[in-house]
């Protein structure tokens, strides 16, 4: 019985061990890792020719507007549901110099249409169908929802992944729209 306890002992001796030794990296000198970082600086909007709801083809235009906010989102994601909400008041509010573009991610018509209805922003905002889900790899994605922010050059000013909040869009449009 004796014998089971020291080896007991050794393995929680060599467990707790590892663990002071994995943890006792000084922490602030690590880079994060791509996944830890969520937001991110490319030079150039992907180009992309998508269909509308009424499946007329929209292309990016990135130039006509002083800033376009491409997001991509899904109806399975929770946390495009308020956030594309919020994308529709903040093109309201900015309408003069932003574009809102939201790229759903390989759903169906029926059921995109249903979800954009049900939140009231059908007609508020750009909504395109991508049934190959092409944007969303063109941006490197991994996380949902997605957001780029391009000026009228087509430069990606941020590229944002998970969530924002209604406070957080709002404060990069006005940092932007003074950098311009």
């Amino acid at each position: 019985m004796s014998k089971y306890l020291g080896l007991v002992a050794v393995l929680i001796l060599v467990g707790v061990g590892t663990f002071l030794f994995i943890n006792s990296e000084d922490r602030n000198n690590v880079e994060p890792k791509k996944s830890d970082v969520t937001e991110e600086k490319y030079d150039r909007a992907p180009e992309f020719s998508l269909e509308n709801y009424e499946r007329s083809v929209v292309s990016s235009a990135y130039s006509e507007k002083d800033i376009t906010i491409v997001n991509a989102w899904a109806t399975w994601c929770p946390f495009c549901v308020e956030e594309l909400h919020d994308f529709a008041l903040l093109q309201e509010m900015f309408r003069d110099e932003i574009a809102v573009v939201a790229i759903d991610r390989a759903e169906s018509l029926d059921k995109v249409k249903k979800f954009s209805d049900d939140l009231n922003i059908t007609g508020r905002i750009t909504l395109l169908l991508d049934p190959k889900d092409s944007f969303y790899q063109s941006i490197g994605g991994f996380g949902m929802p997605e957001t780029i922010f391009v000026n009228n050059n087509g430069d990606i000013l941020l590229h944002k992944r998970g969530p924002l909040s209604f406070e957080e869009m709002k404060q990069h449009i006005e940092e932007m729209l003074l950098e311009i």
